[in-house]
């Protein structure tokens, strides 16, 4: 199949701050629209097409519409946890392929950490919920099914603690050449900013068996916004496009007979690399969401970086640090780890991806020229959505 370049992000805008008490969520988020357009070289009334996850205070598409001032023709408000964005983005792409749009906007903006979300540790569902019966009751949290995911891994295949802890070594790494990331992690008052190693990780402590405060997402405020537009439009833009070559879109569920150490994305990112033409092993930067270290470990399996069970053995030695040249160069902005997570973190995956392939990274690969941004939505081990997104530079 010979690759397609007809949609590309050409405007990109993170929030800087991730402890932002005096700003709203929808604040953030046209906040951050509006640079991403200055980003662009674009206008208010230039934009066609709004897809949003339904985030911020009056959001959704006719919310958002009208705190803009914008009259859309294509809106879409898909909404399926921290993968939506990669799932949006899949959906631009097809309505400007399709004819539909020129200029999308996609946007998030949280204040999970103003208001002390307790992500992770509250309940994962509701026990009213016909698929919370078997669950809820006996009082399991969200991180309670990673952590058991994370055993089931060891069980398997054994995986260790050790090689896990790899990857929040990896991410803290580039947290560390990332002003942004190092201020969140002082303003959220993270024990000691600076690198970190293996032992570090094993001696924090433990948040659910096996897993460890180390291995687990901080909790932030922050947002961002992209803007995706056609190839006509592209060609005249400030900053050089990055172009969506490939997408796959999955969900997982729980099954009596099913393998909770495989994610969606084993379904979904097949579709992905094979409608962008290439193969994992030529990916430069993979941004991978990492609610915790299993997710990004199941992940990268799934994903095809290496066979199902030996991804203990594929992330040791700081391989995907970004100096390292050993494999893909994970999350380089510090990820959700180390950067920041403001509840969905699919968004700050495609910004990333863009700034490596337009060579703006704070741990910029050398050369880079293919990435992938994949992001996991809902539970991993239950019911969750698995996004991949393979972008190409201009």
């Amino acid at each position: 199949m010979a690759q397609q370049r007809e949609a590309a992000i050409v405007g990109i805008h993170e929030y800087p701050s991730r402890y932002a008490p005096d700003v709203s969520a929808i604040q953030i988020k046209a906040t951050s629209i509006k640079a991403a357009l200055d980003d662009a070289g674009l206008q208010w009334s230039d934009i066609d097409a709004l897809y949003d996850a339904q985030d911020g205070e009056g959001g959704g598409g006719l919310g958002l519409s009208a705190y803009l001032g914008i009259k859309p023709t294509v809106i879409d408000t898909t909404q399926v946890g921290g993968s939506s964005y990669e799932f949006q983005a899949a959906h631009a792409m097809r309505d400007i392929a399709a004819g539909k749009a020129n200029v999308a906007i996609l946007s998030y903006g949280s204040k999970s950490a103003t208001l002390r979300t307790p992500i992770g540790t509250g309940g994962a569902t509701r026990s009213g919920s016909w698929s919370a019966n078997m669950e809820a009751p006996y009082g399991s949290t969200l991180i309670a099914n990673y952590a058991m995911v994370a055993h089931r891994h060891m069980h398997e295949y054994g995986t260790t603690s050790e090689q896990l802890a790899e990857i929040s070594v990896a991410t803290r790494y580039h947290a560390m050449r990332n002003p942004d990331a190092v201020q969140a992690m002082t303003d959220l008052q993270f024990v000691g900013v600076n690198e970190i190693t293996v032992q570090d990780v094993m001696d924090s402590r433990v948040i659910a068996d096996p897993l460890h405060l180390l291995e687990c997402c901080m909790v932030s405020d922050g947002g961002g916004a992209i803007i995706i537009a056609s190839k006509e439009v592209a060609r005249n833009t400030k900053t050089k496009p990055v172009w969506l070559i490939g997408s796959g879109e999955a969900t997982k569920y729980r099954e009596n007979a099913g393998d909770i150490t495989v994610s969606a994305g084993a379904q979904g990112a097949p579709i992905a690399f094979a409608e962008a033409g290439v193969n994992p092993d030529e990916i430069d930067s993979a941004m991978i969401y990492d609610s915790f270290s299993i997710t990004v470990a199941v992940c990268l399996e799934d994903l095809g970086f290496c066979k199902k069970g030996e991804v203990g053995d594929y992330i040791s030695g700081g391989r995907m640090k970004f100096d390292q040249h050993g494999g893909p160069a994970l999350n380089t902005d510090g990820g959700g780890l180390s950067s920041n997570h403001p509840g969905m973190r699919g968004m700050f995956l495609l910004l990333e991806s863009a700034r490596q392939l337009r060579g703006e990274s704070t741990s910029q690969v050398d050369g880079a020229k293919l990435a992938v941004a994949h992001g996991n939505g809902g539970l991993l081990g239950g019911d969750h959505t698995g996004g991949t997104i393979v972008l190409a530079a201009d």
